[in-house]
């Protein structure tokens, strides 16, 4: 097999002319579509990354949040729980405040009414004790008739009272 230069010659220009050519119209275009291409990959990757920072940072807000709602939560409760039983201190307080005052109320009207019982027994002892006497004067009785005129008396006095 000979070397023949001009062959050889003609394809390095025909490999130079084809080089230039798809370099011009084919790789270029297709350099810069796989560059393009490469920038919008990297551009997802990041605006992912910042998609998923946001979404953790989220995640924690939302976590946070429902932590404070938790502790609110309790806290009011807590505080109803504190208010009802201060509430029903001071209801049951109030009530035995009452019941007392009832109950002095009460000693005081039957101490009055003892009062005015004993007032009317007396006038009503006295009366009769004057009329006893009387009836005793009318009639001069012996010691017996005496004691059956007070029994009568005292029969009639028990059932008025």
């Amino acid at each position: 097999m000979a070397f023949h230069w001009e062959s050889f010659v003609f394809a390095i220009i025909a490999f130079l002319a084809l080089y230039f050519l798809l370099n011009k119209y084919a790789f270029g275009p297709l350099f810069g579509i796989m560059e393009k291409r490469r920038e919008q990959v990297q551009n997802q990757i990041q605006s992912a990354e910042q998609n998923r920072a946001e979404a953790a940072k989220l995640l924690e807000e939302q976590k946070k949040a429902i932590q404070d709602a938790r502790k609110e939560a309790y806290e009011l409760i807590e505080q109803a729980r504190t208010t009802s039983v201060r509430q029903a201190d001071e209801i049951i307080q109030q009530a035995k405040d009452e019941a007392v005052r009832i109950k002095n109320d009460a000693m005081k009207d039957i101490e009055s009414e003892k009062n005015k019982a004993i007032v009317a027994l007396r006038s009503q002892v006295s009366a009769l004790s004057v009329l006893i006497a009387s009836k005793i004067i009318e009639k001069q009785l012996d010691e017996k008739s005496q004691h059956e005129l007070i029994d009568q008396y005292l029969k009639e006095v028990g059932g008025n009272v």
